[in-house]
């Protein structure tokens, strides 16, 4: 998807490149949740990561065993598998690391078990590998099934495509060749290759794999099918609108490869400090090491009875002081938060939106496609004089075909569904808000809303011409010698007010922000019971309002799906884009999409946010908590390395397992359920 670009002054001056510094010491790499790559190499690498884990336990207890027995040589054998067993992947990761100059928890761990090793404690060496491996094991596999919820998308993709060429001859290619205009033949229990338009046939297209919405929909000429979604039970041919690599399904695979890459606020927190504590562990356990060794009169490497060695107790103080738990605890939550909405329709595009959906205190909404239903039909097509019927739905369609707007989709629908064929008009240009201009056969043409029309020649036709009832929206053409409006009806969401209602118990206050009348912007507060409703807005009055909120201090969502609401998205504190249709400068800007377009899940976004929040919040809680604790004992030298480890890596377990609740955590009401 293209990154729009920022042309402020600031955006084109030259920035400062920070050179790298040469340092003797080695790199701090944080201790990153790995994702599983999309050829699935590792798949299932967890297995042998929990059987190697095993097998560590399985030779750690044989060797003890041997040993308490008085047979050396077999238990250093067995404690020697314990190792390797329990070392392998660790080591493995552990000589990447170092090649690039990088150090990690790992490395510290199997210094650790080494020092054990070298003083004798094979056993306590071979428990700290073991519950390291088995952690580390668990761990991937907790990523693994937050992967596989993703994974299914990548793999909704289809790769060729059935082309008809003029003779009706079919030719099936490579769905990455594809052109935009070319002819499709889809059958039943095909996926649709790519973003195209229905041109003959009809049929219902099962869209679960980009909305999470397993209801079907129906599929007539002049509809849009979207790439990866299924041709249900008719044979239709379709006219690609787009290429593949510009689909709504490649925007979704985009967004979440991007999404799992951008770290939220407390994540780019907790790595900085994260390289900063681990040098200061290392700094206060050599410290440590020597008060325990010379001030303390402990023996410095060799432990006998009655008294324990400064180098064990400076290996448990750096055991216990080791942040996994710390550095894993906002990213695990993250992405999983990231792969349950994604399976249900609702796209993330980074840790940060999953932050800050939960700071928000006011929605604020367009009407169009959110409020309402977004299925706009024409209901009447009137002229001015009569009998000009046909050409005001031929120059609308010739206009409004080069917009993505929800009202002129309905009007080159309508269009097409009865024949009419579009002329080809010149000097083509968008007043963003208010309508279109062009020229055809020499004559002026207008189209959009009444103001629009009004400052032509048919001012007076408008002004004796009243506007029709509530919940019908107008569109005015211009042509010279006559007038027209189309007629367009798109009824209110039957869920519309119970959700008002139960964002309303959440603390948030609702706005509408509509470029509709008073009186429909009245209808609409008295219907639905929001608490503020702006009407005759343009975009940069929607703008206006957002940024007032800003520096009011109250943190906004807006919730939009079209080219005017772009502006509005990127001011918001998170905007919120409604469908795989919206425009591309809508999803461009949000931080949130919302691909099924129903309005209810912003409501199930909203609660996933808040309950991520509260989960990285406990997270959090519990591996400082934890630090503090064994650290205070570590340093009293009140507890042993063996405690220390099951302590250290159990922290880090209960982190990834609690994260692991969002991923399989119940599913938000949906109002009108």
């Amino acid at each position: 998807m293209p990154v729009p670009i920022d042309q402020s002054p600031a955006a084109v001056l030259p920035l400062p490149v920070d050179k790298p510094r040469r340092s003797w010491l080695p790199r701090v790499a944080n201790r990153e949740v790995e994702l599983p790559d999309h050829d699935h190499d590792h798949e299932g690498e967890w297995r042998v990561q929990l059987i190697a884990s095993g097998l560590c336990a399985v030779f750690g207890i044989a060797g003890w065993l041997a040993a308490r027995g008085g047979f050396p040589a077999p238990a250093l054998v067995a404690f020697g598998l314990a190792y390797l067993a329990g070392a392998w992947f660790t080591a493995q990761e552990v000589w990447e690391k170092l090649h690039h100059r990088e150090v990690d928890i790992h490395f510290l761990m199997l210094a650790v078990a080494g020092g054990a090793a070298a003083i004798g404690a094979w056993n306590e060496g071979a428990v700290l590998l073991f519950l390291f491996s088995f952690s580390g094991a668990l761990e991937h596999y907790a990523m693994e099934r937050t992967q596989n919820e993703i994974r299914s998308l990548f793999n909704a993709a289809p790769k060729t495509a059935t082309v008809l060429d003029e003779a009706g001859t079919e030719t099936v290619v490579s769905v990455a060749e594809l052109r935009t205009g070319q002819r499709l033949r889809i059958k039943p229990s095909d996926q649709f290759p790519v973003d195209a338009e229905v041109v003959k046939g009809e049929t219902a297209a099962d869209e679960s794999t980009l909305t999470g919405e397993a209801k079907p929909v129906d599929k007539a000429v002049g509809d849009s099918v979207l790439a990866g979604t299924l041709n249900l039970w008719g044979v239709v041919e379709t006219v690609v609108s787009r290429p593949a690599q510009e689909s709504a399904l490649q925007k979704i695979i985009q967004l979440i490869q991007n999404a799992q890459r951008n770290k939220a606020p407390a994540q780019r927190f907790t790595d900085r400090f994260g390289t900063h504590y681990t040098y200061g562990v290392l700094a206060l356990t050599t410290v440590m090491f020597f008060v325990w060794w010379l001030p303390l009169h402990h023996r410095p490497f060799v432990s006998v009875p009655g008294d324990v060695s400064a180098f064990y107790h400076a290996m448990t103080l750096l055991v216990v002081a080791s942040p996994c738990a710390l550095v894993l605890s906002i990213p695990s939550a993250i992405l999983a938060a990231i792969a349950w909405g994604a399976r249900r329709g609702i796209l993330f595009r980074g840790g940060a939106a999953v932050e800050q959906l939960a700071e928000v205190k006011i929605v604020a909404m367009d009407k169009t496609g959110t409020l309402t239903s977004g299925d706009l039909r024409v209901e009447k097509v009137e002229s001015f004089p009569p009998g000009h019927e046909e050409e005001v739905v031929r120059l609308a369609c010739a206009l409004d075909r080069h917009s993505n707007h929800p009202l002129a989709r309905a009007i080159v629908r309508y269009a097409r569904q009865r024949g009419i064929e579009p002329i080809e008009v010149t000097d083509f240009a968008q007043t963003s808000g208010a309508g279109i201009t062009a020229r055809c056969n020499g004559r002026e043409l207008r189209l959009g809303r009444r103001a629009w029309a009004q400052d032509t020649s048919h001012a007076d036709c408008l002004a004796v011409t009243p506007p029709q009832d509530i919940g019908v929206s107008e569109v005015w053409l211009s042509a010279g010698d006559f007038c027209g409006r189309l007629l367009l009806r798109d009824d209110l969401r039957p869920e519309a007010r119970e959700l008002i209602d139960q964002l309303r118990r959440r603390g948030l206050r609702t706005v509408v922000l509509t470029g509709d009348n008073q009186g429909a912007a009245d209808f609409l507060r008295t219907e639905l019971g929001l608490d503020d409703v702006r009407a005759g807005l343009k975009p940069e009055q929607k703008l206006e309002i957002i940024q007032s909120f800003n520096k009011n201090g109250s943190r906004a969502a807006m919730i939009g799906d079209g080219v005017n609401d772009a502006p509005s998205l990127a001011a918001a504190h998170v905007g919120v884009a409604m469908g795989a249709r919206g425009s591309d400068a809508a999803l461009e800007q949000a931080a949130v999409v919302l691909m099924n377009d129903r309005l209810e899940n912003f409501l199930a976004a909203y609660e996933l946010s808040r309950r991520a929040r509260t989960i990285i919040r406990q997270n959090l809680a519990l591996s400082l908590g934890v630090i503090v604790v064994l650290v205070t004992l570590a340093l009293f030298q009140k507890i042993p390395l063996t405690l220390g480890v099951v302590g250290h890596e159990g922290s880090t377990l209960v982190v990834v397992l609690n994260s692991l609740r969002l991923l399989f955590g119940p599913t938000p009401a949906s109002p009108g359920k």
